[in-house]
């Protein structure tokens, strides 16, 4: 299971899927060039307690680093995964 990465102009969203199915995903805004700001995870039941959120987040936070721009955390998953993880911290806004 890969996770893939689809934009627009102003969002966006790491995912898994098979075929049409979206088995998991978390999603984010734009707000201008440099910010992102996740606003949203779901992982189906079929994929939870398998560490999949987390994996989602980890994508994410490598895109962040890899194109210099900060993120903020307004779903409650991500939040407190980066309260949990330090490592994680140096791409928050």
């Amino acid at each position: 299971m890969e996770v893939q990465h689809k934009e627009t102009d102003s969002k966006g969203s790491f995912y898994i899927g098979n075929g049409a199915e979206i088995l998991a995903e978390m999603t984010y805004s734009k707000a201008g060039t440099q910010l992102i700001i996740i606003d949203h995870t779901e992982v189906s039941e079929s994929l939870k307690g398998q560490g999949v959120g987390l994996r989602l987040l980890k994508t994410l936070v490598e895109y962040a680093r890899t194109n210099s721009v900060k993120v903020m955390p307004l779903c409650p998953f991500a939040k407190s995964v980066f309260e949990k993880r330090s490592e994680l911290r140096d791409v928050l806004n």
